[in-house]
């Protein structure tokens, strides 16, 4: 009972908040995340009331399978934007612009950190390359949510989702790679399977995984003709595939495993890609997954440390890892735009949309607790700083960067651009008709002749 008066209180709160931030101008996830630090151990959990508030981490982790299961859904919906004629115009220049942005984000905190640790010696070298690694990586949950709500549509959306989605690959290799240097440095010897060969073999045993559960998810929704059928099973192989991810396991010395992005994200893609309704079925599916992404979104605000504010050189480092990164990613995405010649909307504005960093880099982050020790349990205290001011300012930063770049228009200019688009819609559906009906009349009447012909006397 606990649990469930839990996860419906945290759905009220979220929904609750979210009305009050809309005056604000500021995105309802911002809201859900609110709710989720007021409901969380450090605020209405103190008091200990079952049910009225998370009471312990254990208890928010205790949720975890929600979480597993947003963030698969999030990623199927962005792989759903990799269509291959959208990829033909925009493809290369988002390739470039992940790969560049989020290399320059690790470089600059990798540098940034590494004066801290020659002037100060506050943080080591194998803290200060990890958390570099974990710069390169973006939240797609936030951003995702953001476009939803404000119906963004434009030169900015349209490159933003490839590139995030993009982003997280990157992040990943880079991170494996990063950890396995710092392992290095940690014990003074070098692993060059946990270097080079892990990371490569998580990214295409990721994409080889989730390509063969999107075109196992194409041919069997053939099968069914009802749209319920159809979305139980889109909700059926997302699960699967989030399930299939947590599988590791050992070759050898190679280390086996897979990202449930990567694996969501290559899903969607294939299946987008070979499946003539997968439009309408993404939006059946979305509307099926919005009480999901609520209850995700305020589990991560609880998921928050503000313990983290009490150690002075964890918000020191903090704060110079989220100025080196937002440079990184702003003047990352500025320059390489530029270089590919794109829109000077693009150039002015997607590096500001890229800021957001949550479930990914939280992920990274436990992953070198696990396994650096001391220097893990700091780089994953100073991941948690970041992903508190992040989550909590970068919606709001992507928000205010799609307005001003003309993908968020206003509620009147909205409404009359949904109105043109259904009555395109429907006219193209009338010239349907109309053209099947005359084409019909013309068949007719030429059958009718044929049988006159038939009819007459030779």
């Amino acid at each position: 009972m606990e649990i469930l008066l839990s996860a419906s209180l945290a759905m009220v709160a979220g929904l609750f908040m979210s009305r009050v931030v809309k005056p604000l101008k500021v995105p309802a996830v911002t809201g859900y995340l609110i709710a989720g630090v007021l409901m969380g151990p450090y605020c209405l959990g103190r008091l200990g009331v079952p049910g009225l508030g998370f009471t312990s981490m254990e208890a928010v982790h205790g949720f975890s399978v929600v979480a597993d299961a947003a963030l698969g859904f999030i990623a199927f919906a962005i792989g759903n934007e990799f269509r291959v004629e959208q990829l033909k115009k925009i493809g290369k220049s988002a390739t470039i612009i992940s790969l560049f942005q989020a290399l320059l984000a690790t470089a600059l905190v990798d540098g940034a950190l590494l004066v801290l640790c020659k002037g100060f010696g506050i943080i080591s070298p194998a803290a200060a390359l990890t958390l570099g690694a974990i710069a390169a990586a973006t939240a797609p949950a936030a951003t995702l949510m953001v476009i939803k709500q404000y119906k963004a549509r434009g030169k900015v959306t349209d490159i933003l989702l490839p590139v995030v989605a993009l982003d997280d690959a990157v992040g990943l290799v880079v991170f494996a790679v990063s950890l396995g240097v710092a392992r290095s440095l940690s014990s003074g010897t070098v692993d060059l399977v946990s270097v080079l060969v892990n990371p490569l073999v998580e990214v295409i045993g990721s994409l080889a995984l989730g390509s063969f559960l999107g075109w196992g998810f194409s041919v069997w929704e053939r099968s069914f003709q009802s749209n319920t059928r159809r979305l139980n099973l889109a909700v059926t192989f997302v699960l699967q595939a989030v399930a299939f991810s947590m599988i590791k396991f050992h070759i050898g010395p190679v280390h086996v495993g897979f990202s449930s992005l990567l694996v969501c994200m290559a899903m969607g893609t294939v299946f987008c890609n070979i499946c003539d309704f997968s439009e309408d079925l993404m939006i059946r599916a979305d509307k099926w997954s919005q009480p999901l992404m609520v209850l995700f979104f305020v589990l991560s605000g609880a998921e928050l440390e503000l313990s983290v504010f009490a150690n002075g050189a964890i918000v020191l480092i903090g704060l110079v890892y989220i100025a080196a990164r937002s440079l990184g990613k702003i003047f990352g995405a500025s320059l390489s735009a530029r270089w590919m010649k794109c829109d000077p909307m693009i150039v002015k504005y997607l590096g500001i949309t890229l800021l957001p960093q949550a479930g990914v880099a939280l992920g990274m982050s436990a992953t070198a607790a696990s396994t650096l020790g001391a220097d893990g349990t700091l780089v994953r205290n100073i991941a948690l700083f970041s992903v508190l001011i992040y989550e909590l300012v970068g919606p709001s930063l992507t928000r205010i960067a799609l307005v001003k770049s003309g993908d968020i228009i206003s509620r009147e200019a909205q409404l009359a651009r949904d109105a043109a688009e259904a009555r395109a819609r429907a006219e193209a559906e009338l010239s349907r008709d109309a053209a099947w009906y005359l084409k019909a009349e013309a068949e007719e009447e030429a059958l009718h002749e044929l049988e006159n012909l038939g009819a007459q006397p030779r």
